[in-house]
């Protein structure tokens, strides 16, 4: 087919070559333009506007896609569908009509399930067993086209919004191909997606990943999952009279902390009382330093037991 690339970050990139790899003329590549980044704060663009730039492919990255002239220039390439992964600005009417088999996208959860902006996050904080890729057409309304596939993954114990993004990232490539195949051989039929189960996946901000400790020790362990690695499950704590967000990497829950008032640390392998159970850390990092397993930032930086942390 003759395609239309629209993605921006890493999860975007393995889709893209998918669909170079699978012989697909892919006319044009859209994505968010170049941001700063890194200590410097050096403008640098998205991962999708490097591969592409790299593979010589054309490359554009409005701002908005809200002007006419932005939905003529889109037209004019003559698409047969646009594909869309994690592109972040949404679609308008005279985008999503242009290409005459439509605009479908890759979407990271099993729809109706967490439409939106963060769905890998939400679907590990809110205890999910699995997750999954869903291929549908785009629509006008948030994730709410129909659907052309879909196909799940579990979701365990051991499972990190990064790892989970991996391997739902070289799902949908793979997805993705065998949809547009479908698409172009007749032999597959968009059907609505389902009205019952429908949630929202909104936005993370960095003061989110804040723990609490007066929540459940098992609700903790799950955000630490879920916000690794952005924005960062932490805690505050003063270290040479200075309050630091030290950040957690991994954590477990254990079974202690009863009557304990949560936020009190309850050994010295930083064990600490939550709501219901205890945390125990496991890896962490100070701003600026290298992550350490715990044993190794508590020789530099002692919390000594009974030490209680703020709650936030």
């Amino acid at each position: 087919m003759r395609l239309i690339f629209m993605g921006s970050p890493d999860f975007s990139v393995p889709v893209l070559a998918a669909l170079l790899e699978a012989g697909h003329e892919v006319v044009c590549v859209y994505s968010q333009p170049p941001r700063p980044a890194g200590r410097g704060q050096h403008e640098r663009p998205a991962p999708v506007h490097a591969y592409a730039q790299a593979k010589g492919l054309p490359v554009r990255i409005p701002a908005s896609l809200k002007n006419p002239e932005e939905a003529a220039s889109f037209a004019t390439l003559k698409a047969d569908a646009a594909v869309v992964a994690a592109y972040g600005l949404l679609l308008p009417a005279a985008f999503l009509d242009a290409p005459p088999l439509g605009c479908f996208n890759v979407h990271a959860s099993l729809l109706p399930r967490w439409r939106g902006a963060a769905p890998i996050q939400h679907a590990i904080l809110a205890g999910d067993e699995e997750s999954g890729v869903t291929i549908m057409k785009v629509t006008e309304e948030l994730d709410a086209g129909d659907i052309l596939l879909a196909e799940s993954l579990p979701i365990t114990p051991q499972t990190t919004a990064q790892s989970l993004h991996d391997e739902l990232s070289g799902l949908g490539a793979r997805l993705m191909v065998t949809a547009l195949e479908g698409m172009a051989e007749g032999s597959l039929t968009p059907h609505p997606q389902p009205q019952e189960g429908v949630t929202y996946a909104g936005k993370l901000t960095a003061d989110e990943g804040r723990l609490q400790w007066n929540r459940p020790a098992r609700e903790l362990e799950r955000r630490v999952r879920a916000f690794t690695p952005w924005p960062g499950a932490w805690f505050e704590y003063d270290i040479a009279g200075k309050g630091e967000r030290i950040r957690v990497l991994s954590a477990q829950v254990v079974d202690d902390g009863k009557d304990t008032e949560p936020g009190t640390v309850l050994d010295d392998a930083l064990t600490i009382a939550c709501g219901e159970g205890a945390l125990q850390i496991g890896r962490l990092q100070r701003p600026g330093k290298s992550a350490m397993e715990a044993e190794s930032f508590l020789r530099g930086c002692p919390v000594p037991a009974k030490t209680v942390l703020p709650q936030g």
